[in-house]
């Protein structure tokens, strides 16, 4: 029975170090979170106006059609997607829904295989399709929990070169967004070419022309590729600030298992020591008894 006390003893000592560990992991993410909402606030309030200049000059008085081949649809020989994960784990089913849902994609749309290529944030996603035979033709590990643009710069930068080489057709970002601390939503988003620039989406009490000192064309040329990277950039801020959330979301489920588990061990050992203890008395009274 002793030994059993220990043993125990031993589990209980073990989950409490564990509950240490996973409430400070929690606490991290939470501060982490933090800072990540904040930060994909601020960058809304820039994409929004990025946008609307896009939009303007693209569709302004006197504007005609563009001809740049970021905003022309071509036939599509291959598809190509980021696809944005953690590098650890620890974060729940944050990678499992996203890379599920890119096999599904896979399987559905490019059951061959020849018409699909991947390009990875995250190290979990580049080792899973790795595992599977799927070689990512670009990746990028060890990215901060708040990344700045020069961070990412490289990858993005390759990515819009590879769709201008045609090494791709069109081009998706694949993430989760980030909702709510608890809700994230799975996302596959166009990013080129740019087919979504609505007109319609300015106040139809606002009207903005332009004198411009080059033409339109050459603007646009220069604008529009850091357009679709602020596109990107943005994914990749929201997916980071829903792994943070998923994040503090496991850590907080499992420091609350573990005080359960603890709860659980100590019943146990109080019930096993009372019953050592009432072993003991029934040997004492019996060898008193054997006495008389």
């Amino acid at each position: 029975m002793a030994v059993s006390l220990n043993d125990i003893k031993t589990k209980i000592a073990s989950t409490k170090n564990t509950s240490q560990i996973t409430n400070a992991m929690q606490m991290v993410s939470a501060a982490k979170l933090g800072r990540s909402e904040e930060a994909a606030r601020n960058f809304q309030v820039y994409a929004q106006k990025v946008r609307k200049l896009v939009t303007d000059i693209l569709h302004g008085d006197g504007a005609a059609g563009s001809t740049n081949p970021m905003l022309i649809s071509r036939p599509v020989k291959k598809t190509g997607y980021i696809v944005i994960t953690s590098d650890r784990g620890l974060v729940g089913g944050y990678n499992s829904s996203i890379l599920k849902a890119v096999m599904e994609l896979q399987q559905e749309y490019h059951p061959s295989g020849d018409d699909f290529e991947v390009i990875c944030i995250g190290g979990m996603g580049a080792d899973f399709f790795k595992s599977r035979g799927i070689q990512p033709i670009y990746e990028l590990r060890g990215l901060a929990s708040q990344p700045s643009f020069d961070e990412v710069r490289k990858i993005i930068t390759k990515t819009i070169e590879m769709y201008q080489n045609e090494l791709f057709d069109e081009l998706y970002v694949c993430y989760n967004h980030h909702v709510n601390t608890l809700t994230s939503q799975m996302r596959v988003e166009q990013m080129l070419p740019i087919v979504d620039l609505d007109p319609n989406e300015a106040d139809d009490n606002y009207s903005l022309t332009f004198d411009l000192e080059t033409s339109r064309e050459e603007i646009l040329d220069q604008l529009l590729p850091q357009f679709a990277e602020s596109m990107i950039y943005g994914a990749i801020i929201d997916a980071k600030t829903a792994e943070n959330a998923a994040g503090m979301t496991a850590m907080q489920t499992a420091t609350d298992n573990a005080k359960k588990v603890i709860n659980d061990l100590t019943i146990q050992y109080n019930r096993a020591r009372q019953a050592a203890i009432t072993q003991e008395i029934t040997e004492i009274v019996a060898g008193a008894s054997a006495l008389e």
